[in-house]
């Protein structure tokens, strides 16, 4: 007993001197976050044509990919010699970040084995090998384990999880409140346009108008003997995306207002259909309710 627990202390000090060995190799971590850049810019520049059809870009990329294949595959090895592979305290699989390595890692050797031999046999139907290259889009996330600093940041994300569900529910029902005040308020005012009284035309810039005085009045584009009168049939905003004629749609509106991505343009079409005395308070109590209150929570959470 007292032999083994011996053995084990030896071997727990002989992978500390490894991993303190490797970790002062700093210029191969650099070599390694450049190799990973350059990764990421082959895969940028690669053009994917239908049919399996390729161009020489893409054949010389395909000779530079057994490059970093190699270079990755190497790391691999050195980090599972330094570290010991599953069974040791802080191995190199027990590290979350170093199992994505590996597994990207193995999922691209299979997948230029599987290249190889299938060339190699004429083979042109069976497994797609497409589906396993694919996986090389994950590489990118090789510097999570090559700069702390994102390791903390994806940490504290993954920790704050709970608390940011509990966020996401209160961003829902907010939402859903606005949805349904909107549908009570503006439901079909978003299909009254301008037509052409004579020809039948819309107007070339269509837009929502008022049959009344509150909105937009359709005389004011009355000229040269064109008459144009408002009238219902068009489609709406954004080819119809952006009403609150049912439910669905009203949330993706509301929606789109919190994240202040066109609230205003959302708010002057309503002010076209039916005047802006009141209807501004739905959408700046919207704003500041949901977009700088509600949806800066989120902040705070990853912050705390």
């Amino acid at each position: 007993m007292f032999k083994g627990r011996h053995v084990l202390e030896k071997e727990i000090e002989v992978m500390e001197r490894r991993r303190v060995w490797w970790s002062n190799i700093k210029p191969f971590e650099w070599f390694i976050l450049l190799t990973i850049f350059a990764n990421c810019v082959a895969l940028a520049v690669y053009t994917p044509y239908p049919n399996s059809d390729s161009n020489d870009t893409n054949a010389q990329l395909e000779q530079i990919e057994i490059i970093f294949m190699v270079i990755f595959t190497l790391e691999c090895f050195m980090k599972i010699i330094a570290y010991g592979f599953v069974l040791h305290p802080g191995a190199y699989i027990r590290s979350v970040w170093n199992f994505l390595d590996f597994l990207i890692v193995v999922i691209g050797l299979v997948s230029g084995v599987l290249d190889f031999v299938m060339q190699g046999n004429g083979a042109e139907s069976g497994f797609d090998v497409k589906a396993l290259r694919a996986f090389r889009v994950l590489r990118p996330l090789r510097l999570v384990s090559g700069v702390p600093s994102l390791q903390v940041v994806l940490n504290s994300i993954v920790k704050a999880m709970v608390p940011l569900l509990n966020i996401a529910l209160l961003v829902v029902f907010v939402i859903i409140i606005y949805a349904i005040i909107g549908l009570e308020l503006f439901s079909g005012e978003l299909h009254f346009t301008c037509y052409n009284n004579e020809t039948g035309s819309r107007m070339e810039r269509p837009h929502p108008c008022d049959n009344g005085t509150a909105g937009f009045n359709c005389s004011e584009l009355n000229s040269e003997g064109k008459f144009f009168v408002c009238r219902d049939g068009w489609e709406g905003p954004n080819y119809g995306i952006t009403n609150f004629d049912n439910f669905g749609l009203a949330m993706l509106t509301v929606f789109q207002c919190i994240t202040m991505e066109g609230w205003t343009d959302m708010m002057y079409y309503i002010a076209d259909a039916m005047g802006n005395s009141w209807q501004w308070i739905f959408f700046v109590s919207m704003i500041i309710l949901g977009a700088f209150f509600v949806m800066n929570l989120i902040l705070g959470v990853l912050s705390g």
